[in-house]
């Protein structure tokens, strides 16, 4: 089963008409998108947007071979017209199945907004899953099977890829593709960076893709290392590399300070920050999750667990420091160390970036400053990418 990608972008295109956006101003040549369209083996087109038959024409294709037009999501302007030769656009309801001369099977499924998604089957029963833009499945049969392809909003609703995960609709094999992109994220590497995170990736309008033949699926890091300084959007960035994977667990090595107010508040703007299907384990020990099988876990962050382990062995003290303190805070960075190497669990950590900072005034902040800087280096070592985030931008330093 083939399928061409008349279209990628969002139900206004890339760049929207009009907008003095950065991400509009740069989404030039092979980044600019037109609405998303998908037209299956010449013979099934969802989604008829302005343009489709230039567009096909332009992929090599034809439309005269169309037997049936499906729409996923309300349309807003004015109407599209219908091309001469196509028949009319409709939808499928809900839960029905509708079965085309060609041997493809369409099942409509039903989504918690507005719009309807589409599972078609080839006739030689490869399986290919499409989303409306900005939806998620309200309902999935569970024991279905991995689909061979999902194209979808990955950007704008992460979400629903976590739930075909739980589902077992995406598999390790699942080729995801994300359309309906919009100027949400700027296009070129960035978009790559981000989709890749989260085992997606995008292609060029025109592109024509083989259902089923595995290929660029992308390779999502197990060990990630986020840098950043204060407020420099670190916790984002780590939150937003797993917000496609369900039943993430987030360690928060804080703890909860009681009569800290302005802590309090910190930490309830986390909260309200993550999926709601993520679990919470307030803790500094590390090593069991870590040597542990289960779900990936979110550790925010390092430089708090650091301090935890700093208190644990005096080592503010220069003579208890000096009388075996050191010895063992370096035990205890090993053994964490030692824990992230062999752990197969997917771990993204986040740890501050203080180095290029104001040399701290007293030898204890020195001291923490320097052994910092020790186990961010000894963390990074065992993580196959480390981001340096610094005013929102997230740079690749390993991976």
């Amino acid at each position: 089963m083939e399928v061409t990608l008349l279209g990628t972008g969002g139900p206004s295109g890339l760049p929207r008409p009009d907008c003095p956006c950065a991400a509009c101003a740069v989404a030039l040549g092979a980044d600019a998108r037109a609405a998303a369209a998908l037209l299956v083996d010449g013979a099934l087109l969802v989604d008829l947007t302005p343009g489709a038959a230039f567009a096909a024409a332009r992929a090599g294709r034809s439309l005269g071979g169309v037997r049936q037009v499906l729409l996923s999501h309300p349309h807003n302007g004015p109407a599209v017209e219908v091309p001469a030769g196509l028949p009319q656009p409709g939808r499928v309801p809900d839960g029905r199945e509708l079965a085309l001369l060609t041997g493809h099977r369409v099942r409509a499924l039903p989504m918690d907004a507005p719009g309807t998604g589409y599972a078609v089957t080839g006739p030689d029963g490869q399986r290919l899953l499409y989303l409306p833009p900005g939806a998620a499945p309200a309902g999935l049969e569970e024991g279905a099977g991995a689909y061979d392809m999902v194209v979808a909003d990955v950007v704008g609703r992460p979400d629903a890829l976590a739930r075909l995960r739980v589902a077992g609709a995406v598999g390790p094999a699942t080729d995801v593709i994300a359309v309906h992109l919009d100027h949400d994220v700027p296009p070129g590497r960035e978009l790559a960076r981000r989709l890749a995170a989260a085992g997606a990736r995008a292609v060029p309008d025109g592109t024509t893709l083989t259902v089923g033949v595995y290929e660029d699926v992308p390779d999502v890091p197990r060990r990630t290392l986020v840098l950043g300084g204060a407020r420099s959007g670190k916790s984002v960035e780590a939150e937003r590399r797993l917000e496609a994977f369900p039943d993430v667990l987030y360690v928060a090595t804080g703890g909860t300070r009681n009569g800290d107010g302005e802590w309090a508040a910190r930490v309830h703007a986390h909260r309200e920050r993550r999926p709601g299907s993520w679990r919470t384990a307030e803790t500094c020990d590390l090593v069991p999750l870590l040597k542990d099988d289960g779900a990936p876990l979110l550790v925010d962050c390092l430089s708090l667990w650091l301090t935890d382990a700093m208190d644990s062995v005096n080592a503010w003290d220069d003579d208890e420091w000096g009388g075996g303190g050191e010895r063992a805070l370096r035990a205890r960075v090993e053994e964490l160390t030692a824990a992230v190497r062999e752990t197969r669990r997917t771990v993204v950590a986040v740890s501050n970036e203080v180095g290029s900072g104001i040399v701290p005034a007293t030898p204890s902040g020195r001291r923490y400053r320097d052994e910092l800087g020790r186990l961010n280096a000894a963390f990074a070592t065992e993580c196959e990418h480390v981001l340096l985030v610094v005013a929102g931008q997230a740079l690749t330093l390993k991976g």
